[in-house]
Parts: C-alpha cells; sequence; structure tokens
C-alpha cells in the first residue's frame, strides 16, 4: 500500500512532532552565532577563501586551476614589469636627445660664444678706426647667440634645476659688460687712454663672473646628461627575472602533465612558452641594440665634442691673452703669462710621448672621421705659437709695437697672409668642422632609440598576454576531461 505524501499545509504526520527543520535554501542566509555578526548572504569570509583554496590542492583540477592563476599572473606581470621599465628607459632616451644633449651643447655654446666675444672685442680695440666691418659684427653676434641661448635655455629648464642660478646671472651680467666695452670702444676712438684701461676691466669681468658662471651652467647640464645616459642605459633585472620564472614555471607544470598525463605535448601550454621565450629573447635583443647605439652615441658623439668645447675655449683664452698684452702696451706681465699658461695647456708638454693637452685629448677621443680635422687644428695651432713668438719679438727685443700689431692683427687676409690671426682663424675652423662631425654621429646613434624602447615595450607586452591566453587555454583543455 503506497504511502500519502503530505503537503506542509496537510500538518505534520501521525506520530511526529510539529517542530519540522527547514532546509536551507541556495542565497539564504545562515543563522547567526552569538558574539558573531551575520554573514551576507553568498559571501564567504577570508578564512573561508583560503580553506577553499587549501582544498583545491588536494584535487586535481583544483591544482589545473591554481597553476593557470599562477601561469596567468605571472606572464602578465612580466608584460606589465616590462612595459613600465622599459618605458622609463624610452624617456630617458627621449630626454637624450631632445633634452639634456642640446641644453648641454647651448651652454658650451654660451660659454664659447661669451669668450669669443670678449677676444673680438680686444680684436677691435686694437684696430680702433680702422676695426672692419665683419669684427664688429662677428662680437655682436656672439652677445646675440649667448642672450637667445640664455632665454631659450631658461624657458626649457625647470625652476628648480641648478641652471636657473647661472642662466639668471649670466642674463644680468651680459648688458653689464656690454656697456663696459662700448665706454672702452668710444674713449678709444676718442684717444683717450682710458679706453685701454676700461677694455682690460671689461675682460677681467668676464673672466671672473661671466665665464665661471658659464662654466658652471655647462657642468650642470652635463650631469643632467650623465644622468638621463645611466637611465636609459639601465637593464631591466627586475623583468629579466620575472621572465625567466615565468619560463620556469612553464617548463614545470608541463612536466607535471607529463607525468601525470603521459601526454607529451600541451599545444597553449607550448604556445604559451614560446611566447615567453620570445618575450624574453625579444627585451634581451632590443635593450642589448638601445644600449650599444647610446653608448656609440656618447664615445663618438657627447664624449668627444666635450673635449673638443674645452679645446675651442682654450683657443679663444690664448687668442684674448695674445690682444689683451698689445692692449696693455707693456704695462703688466699678466697676459704674457696668460699665454703661456693657456698654450702648454692646448698642446701639453714637449716631452710628451702621446699628444697631450687639451688638443691631444679631443684627438684621443675623436671619432675617426673627425680626427683629420683635429689633427689639422693642431697642426695650425704649432704654427700659431710660432707666428706668436716671433710678433712679441718684434715688441720685447726690437720694441716696435706697430710691427708686433701688423703680425698679430689681420685686417685683410688677403694683405696679410702670415699673422697670428689669420693661425687661430685656422685653429678655430678646424675644430668646428670636427665638432660638426661628432654632433652629427651623436645624432645618427641616439636618434631612435626611444622610438625602439617604446617599440621594446609594446611587443614584449604583446608577447606576454598571448602566454597568459595560451596556458589559461591550454589548462582548460585539461579541467575539461573532468567534467
Amino acid at each position: 500500500m503506497a504511502t500519502p505524501v503530505r503537503t506542509e499545509e496537510q500538518g505534520p504526520a501521525p506520530g511526529t512532532t510539529g517542530a519540522t527543520t527547514p532546509r536551507p535554501t541556495a542565497g539564504a542566509a545562515t543563522t547567526p552565532v552569538a558574539g558573531r555578526p551575520p554573514k551576507a548572504p553568498g559571501r564567504l569570509d577570508l578564512a573561508g577563501r583560503i580553506r577553499r583554496i587549501a582544498d583545491a590542492r588536494h584535487t586535481a583540477p583544483g591544482r589545473l586551476r591554481l597553476a593557470g592563476a599562477l601561469l596567468a599572473v605571472l606572464t602578465v606581470a612580466f608584460g606589465l614589469l616590462t612595459g613600465w621599465q622599459v618605458n622609463s628607459r624610452a624617456q630617458a632616451a627621449d630626454r637624450v636627445v631632445s633634452y639634456s644633449q642640446p641644453l648641454s651643447q647651448a651652454a658650451a655654446d654660451i660659454h664659447r660664444s661669451l669668450a669669443d666675444a670678449d677676444t673680438t672685442a680686444a680684436t677691435g680695440f686694437l684696430l680702433a678706426g680702422a676695426e672692419p666691418k665683419a669684427v664688429r659684427e662677428r662680437y655682436e653676434k656672439d652677445l646675440a647667440t649667448a642672450s637667445r641661448l640664455i632665454a631659450e635655455a631658461a624657458a626649457r629648464t625647470t625652476a628648480s634645476s641648478p641652471a636657473q642660478q647661472w642662466l639668471a646671472s649670466l642674463n644680468q651680467q651680459i648688458p653689464v659688460y656690454a656697456g663696459l666695452v662700448e665706454t672702452a670702444r668710444a674713449d678709444n676712438r676718442l684717444g683717450f687712454p682710458l679706453g685701454g684701461a676700461y677694455l682690460r676691466y671689461a675682460s677681467q669681468q668676464m673672466r671672473d663672473n661671466l665665464l665661471p658662471d658659464a662654466a658652471k651652467l655647462a657642468d650642470a647640464e652635463n650631469e643632467a646628461l650623465e644622468r638621463d645616459y645611466a637611465e636609459a642605459r639601465a637593464v631591466p633585472w627586475a623583468a629579466f627575472v620575472l621572465g625567466l620564472l615565468a619560463l620556469a614555471a612553464l617548463v614545470r607544470v608541463q612536466q607535471v602533465l607529463f607525468r601525470r598525463t603521459n601526454r607529451v605535448f600541451n599545444i597553449g601550454l607550448v604556445g604559451s612558452s614560446v611566447a615567453m621565450l620570445a618575450a624574453v629573447l625579444w627585451l634581451v635583443a632590443g635593450s642589448w641594440i638601445t644600449a650599444d647605439r647610446l653608448a656609440e652615441s656618447e664615445r663618438d658623439g657627447s664624449t668627444p665634442l666635450r673635449a673638443l668645447n674645452a679645446a675651442r675655449l682654450d683657443v679663444l683664452t690664448a687668442r684674448l691673452a695674445e690682444n689683451l698684452h698689445l692692449v696693455a702696451r707693456g704695462s703688466s706681465t699678466q697676459y704674457a703669462d696668460l699665454w703661456a699658461a693657456t698654450a702648454k695647456d692646448l698642446a701639453g708638454s714637449a716631452g710628451d710621448a702621446t699628444p697631450g693637452g687639451a688638443l691631444g685629448e679631443a684627438r684621443r677621443l675623436a671619432p675617426r672621421d673627425a680626427a683629420d680635422a683635429v689633427d689639422q687644428a693642431r697642426k695650425e695651432c704649432a704654427t700659431w705659437a710660432a707666428r706668436h713668438n716671433a710678433a712679441m719679438a718684434k715688441e720685447t727685443v726690437d720694441g716696435d709695437y706697430q710691427a708686433a700689431l701688423d703680425a698679430t692683427i689681420t685686417v685683410k687676409e688677403a694683405d696679410v697672409p702670415n699673422t697670428s690671426d689669420a693661425s687661430f682663424s685656422a685653429t678655430d675652423q678646424q675644430l668646428e668642422r670636427a665638432a660638426g662631425i661628432e654632433l652629427a654621429r651623436f645624432k645618427a646613434s641616439a636618434g631612435g632609440t626611444g622610438g625602439l624602447l617604446d617599440a621594446l615595450a609594446l611587443g614584449a607586452g604583446a608577447l606576454a598576454l598571448v602566454a597568459a591566453v595560451s596556458a589559461v587555454r591550454g589548462l582548460g583543455r585539461r579541467l575539461a576531461e573532468y567534467r
């Protein structure tokens, strides 16, 4: 006889109590325990989540899920870390090309323009009423160039940069120097002896204040360039380590699957391994190529350029000493001493086994295609030294000041081709030619490295994403076998 089925409306069956234990329904809240707040429906506390993860380790599907999550985290983290590290290096490489090196070169140009203005002012003073228009225009161009570069550098430099201090100081002092030179020039044209004193004072202000500030500006910009170079060439070690760790995890998971399933290949995991290996190799190759190009730009560009700038400043200092000695008309020996010291700095000691001095250093660092120009500059400088000694002998030995002046200053190149002025100009022109070659070498080597690093970050990120998707899909096929 079939037992009749009773519903809740008919009440409890005979012989049973009226209390029933209701079956929990899905989503219903559990009964609160004294001292504990009620749990939200469908949510597990942290301890429960940890227990579920720990329990998952004891089942094959659970271990597969954990392995998939681990591989996905490792590969995606590699892509993100690589993108972050390489992107910071790309920004530094862009700064080297478009910011740090141009500012470093601008600081050197400011320094050289001011030194050349001082030298040219002395040349024009010696010529007085016979001063050629080209000499005056060169002096004015030097000051205009320095002022323009100072304004451009100030606009591109942050307010917290140490360079701002030197830029502001130079901007304030240039008009003062120019005013002293104009006073000296006016007095000289009127035949007042005071003009020479004004010019020497203006030159002293240039050498004591403006040129040291310009040197400090150049040092600050060179330090910024070196920092950007170091950051751009830094090796992304953390990304390498994480990439190798992800590869090791992929190999380990495939070994375990092989032992448990006797299946040699899992297409998804193999694809993930290939993608990760390609990403790591791409990172190694890209980092090596960009570091090599940046090193080449520094070796053949920025470093020899700094040596050339130092040599060109010494050349201008020697020429200034030569001119001011004639302006002083024998009233002081300080300019003769300055010439001797600077000439030694340029050429080095006579007994040196290898080329010494600033020109020797510029020759040692010069790339092959700029070396010939530096060699020519050294030859011209030696000729200049010989002509200078001959001109000074006319004044000190023969007592003929005008002859010494004629042998030093070139009024017309066709009339007096063998003056110290001609040798000075030839030396400076050869150094300028070498500087142009080295600047071109810098741009050719460093240009585009920032874009190359951006492509490196993008490629590594894309390969890491492919690796993550492939790993998850490959393990997903194994999970499907348990359903």
